[in-house]
């Protein structure tokens, strides 16, 4: 697929000559057949999204470029937003977790190990433990059905097809799966340069294109 016609399109919406040279950050790998992607009967893009006003801007962006490609053209084109919860997550908030509030000096001795547990710690304090671990461990997952509940809240201003993926683990890694996983044409971020620290990690022997925002669009 060309993605050069979709921002041609785009620039002429809103008045811009730049947008090539600024929103493309990795161009189509070459080993793909434009001629089988235009005939393709739907197009895929995907936006790494998290919330942040750049993450934002980029799926404004694929949505607009979503349903100008459909008027266009008459192919489905489905919007896909990714979210990622980093790994090691849960760690960091099992980590938060302050012990001393629960458990007493002795609990904790190397002689205690082999103790019944119930004579050490009491049920209000198991109790107490497992309310806050649960509470430690759904805030993320929380945190993230309102970040996709941005998205799709998005989709429905749009009147456009839109799916949303939740993935746990590293975001380059995530990423390229659900790009590969789809048959991605696009991937859309929320950043500006080709040197920014995400596209450095994805490589630049990307699966399919990669666009960013240009300077000056959410202003």
């Amino acid at each position: 697929m060309n993605i050069k016609p979709m921002l041609v399109r785009l620039q002429s919406a809103i008045g811009r000559n730049d947008l090539v040279e600024q929103m493309v950050l990795i161009p189509e790998p070459k080993r793909r057949s434009f001629t089988n992607y235009q005939t393709a009967p739907s197009v895929n893009l995907i936006v790494a999204y998290n919330a942040s006003p750049n993450s934002h801007t980029a799926l404004d962006i694929a949505f607009w470029i979503a349903h100008q490609t459909r008027l266009a053209t008459n192919q489905q084109v489905t919007v896909q937003a990714v979210y990622v919860v980093e790994e090691n997550q849960n760690d960091k908030y099992l980590d938060k977790v302050n012990w001393a509030n629960y458990l007493t000096p002795c609990e904790c001795g190397v002689s205690d190990v082999y103790q019944s547990t119930t004579s050490v710690l009491t049920q209000p304090k198991l109790k107490g433990i497992t309310q806050h671990l649960q509470a430690q461990i759904v805030a993320p997952l929380e945190e993230a059905d309102r970040i996709l509940w941005q998205a799709r809240s998005l989709a429905e201003e749009w009147q456009g097809s839109f799916k949303s993926h939740l993935r746990f683990g590293d975001v380059a890694t995530e990423l390229t799966k659900v790009v590969e996983l789809e048959a991605a044409n696009v991937l859309f971020l929320g950043c500006r340069s080709i040197n920014h620290a995400i596209i450095q990690t994805l490589g630049f022997n990307f699966p399919c294109a990669i666009l960013g925002i240009p300077n000056g669009i959410d202003e």
